[in-house]
């Protein structure tokens, strides 16, 4: 006969690498870190130091991001020393790309790193037509930037002709793009998304997501409730103060049902009167003096006693056409929103999620409560994806939607996001006028516009001040010396650019508001520019780079909601704001 071992084997414990990156996984789990790990990320440099751009990177490297590519054609000056921190005194004239590359990969071993000295101009292949500026056809390396996953973009006046170039290249193949850029103390970046973006993983507030359905119960859940609240008034004390709260709401909905033509309360005064009734019912002549879960219950009648709505992002979700009529190459959201449209037309509501708040209750009557909710939601994720595979088998699908995805969106399906991306909202000189609303300038005198418009303006002096002479492959241009000074502009030159820029605006706000009502909230961000002299502080722009990074991983990951579509930093006031532009 065998003899038994002594002691049991050992447990398996987390792997190097969930101890390596425990924390984050607590955030965006384990689907979460394996899109950051298959992502590949393009960092376009110029001809300024760039340092929102590698501090960026910086943040992105930390938890993981699979690769990243830097272009830049720089080699390393000594203004670059005292800013950038990936660089140091024996980096001096060798390439800015190769040695920033280098440092950042140092950080983790597991990130791969690629440097490419040159310019952007040359990346590209582009010959910048002065008949279509824009086009992608203006490429004459069309696929430059279809290895990558994202192209965080930095602002610079020899990278500024190709910046619409790129906006159009990323918008055609779906690929975000962020526009960063940090002058002295204040700092922006925009974001362009892919239109449209889903995300079904938002991470709402786990106390928005209860739903109970008390007021549609189904037939297990009404007989569970009858069976263990049907001799209310005959229980002990200990069974009559361990019920769960949803089960006594039930009961009482059901008295006050019989004595209000078949209605539960409805408008507040109702749900007043009503909460009065549960809290008439605890017994108070026991030890404690009260009952912990009739407390639950009168708590809980003012938010869960609500008939089931759309809310306003599932609804913009559902009636999008790619809903109503996915195609046989429509992504794997849309055909599970198709699936979940059809679900609400029938039930009048979402699919149960199937979760349950913290309750007084005894574990066993809690673990069947759950088990009675978790059935429900099964069910309603079975039909979904009944429907899902009847779409899929109409329109030949060849790959079926994983069982996993669809539940995912079944759970979170009442907190879906769908962001309609737009392009940059940066200067362009034959677009039309900007959706910058400067009636919130004139009506809020904390509103940071103002940081953006004078961006804006110092973008439109860039557009002029380029040099937009075509290139091609045949004449590349050599590698440059950041410690070149490009030329800055003078505070009236800036004061102009902003002059028109709130001209263009204004067409939109009337004609009542002209430059002289907004200039004393734009010229002393224009002087810290000029000040600044187009440098970068490493303070404002690590913290930017900070900022970046957590919106370049909700992007990645697809969890969380990033924001639409431009921030602003004001390093003096420590304050940052968010506009749709």
């Amino acid at each position: 006969m065998t003899a038994r071992p002594l002691t049991p084997p050992p447990l398996q414990g987390p792997s190097a690498k969930e101890k390596k990156y425990d924390r984050q996984l607590r955030l965006w789990a384990a689907s979460g870190q394996q899109a950051l790990e298959d992502a590949h990320v393009l960092l376009i440099n110029g001809g300024s130091p760039g340092v929102v751009g590698v501090e960026t990177l910086k943040n992105l490297i930390l938890p993981g991001v699979g690769s990243y590519t830097i272009v830049d054609g720089n080699v390393v000056a000594e203004k670059d020393l005292g800013i950038n921190f990936f660089l140091t005194d024996h980096s001096l004239g060798k390439s800015r790309a190769d040695e920033t590359c280098k440092y950042l990969t140092e950080l983790n071993p597991d990130v791969q790193g690629h440097p490419i000295q040159k310019s952007l101009r040359d990346f590209l292949g582009s010959a910048i037509r002065s008949d279509a500026p824009d086009r992608p056809s203006s490429l004459t390396n069309p696929n430059a930037l279809d290895n990558y996953t994202l192209v965080l973009f930095v602002a610079s006046k020899q990278n500024y002709p190709l910046l619409r170039l790129v906006s159009t290249y990323c918008a055609a193949k779906a690929l975000p793009l962020f526009y960063l850029h940090s002058l002295g103390l204040f700092s922006h970046f925009s974001t362009q998304l892919p239109d449209p973006f889903p995300i079904v993983d938002t991470h709402p507030d786990p106390t928005s997501t209860q739903d109970l359905r008390l007021l549609d119960p189904w037939p297990e859940l009404q007989a569970f409730a009858k069976s263990k609240t049907e001799n209310l008034d005959t229980l002990s004390n200990h069974d009559h103060g361990h019920i769960p709260y949803l089960l006594l709401l039930l009961r009482f909905l059901t008295d006050w049902r019989q004595s209000h033509n078949g209605n539960p309360p409805s408008e507040y005064r109702e749900k007043k009167d009503f909460k009065s009734l549960v809290e008439s019912k605890a017994r108070t002549d026991n030890p404690e003096g009260g009952e912990e879960n009739f407390d639950e219950a009168a708590a809980a009648v003012l938010k869960s006693l609500n008939k089931p709505s759309l809310p306003s992002g599932v609804r913009q979700v559902l009636e999008d056409p790619n809903s109503k009529q996915p195609q046989q190459d429509s992504a794997n959201f849309w055909l599970i929103a198709n699936a979940i449209q059809k679900f609400h037309q029938t039930h009048g509501s979402l699919p149960l999620p199937g979760a349950l708040p913290d309750m007084k209750a005894q574990s066993q009557d809690y673990i069947q409560l759950q088990n009675i909710y978790k059935a429900k939601a099964r069910r309603d994720i079975e039909e979904v994806t009944n429907s899902l595979r009847s779409t899929e088998a109409d329109l030949n699908r060849q790959t079926p939607v994983e069982a996993k995805e669809i539940e995912s969106f079944c759970k979170g399906a009442a907190f879906v996001k769908l962001i309609k991306g737009k392009p940059l909202p940066v200067y362009a000189p034959t677009a039309k006028a900007p959706p910058t609303s400067l009636q919130i300038i004139l009506d809020d005198e904390d509103s940071l516009l103002p940081i953006f418009l004078a961006f804006q303006a110092y973008d439109h002096w860039l557009h002029e001040n380029s040099n937009t002479t075509p290139q091609t492959d045949s004449a590349p241009s050599s590698p440059s010396s950041s410690s070149e000074e490009e030329v800055n502009p003078p505070l009236e030159a800036l004061k102009q650019s902003a002059t028109q820029i709130i001209d263009l605006n204004a067409a939109n706000d009337g004609p009542h508001i002209n430059a002289d009502d907004m200039m004393p909230r734009i010229e002393p961000i224009l002087a810290e520019f000029v000040r600044a002299a187009g440098a970068e502080l490493h303070n404002i722009s690590a913290l930017t780079g900070g900022m970046v990074a957590q919106e370049v991983i909700k992007v990645l990951t697809k969890q969380y909601i990033p924001i639409d579509n431009t921030c602003v930093f004001d390093g003096i006031a420590s304050k940052n704001a968010v506009f749709r532009l």
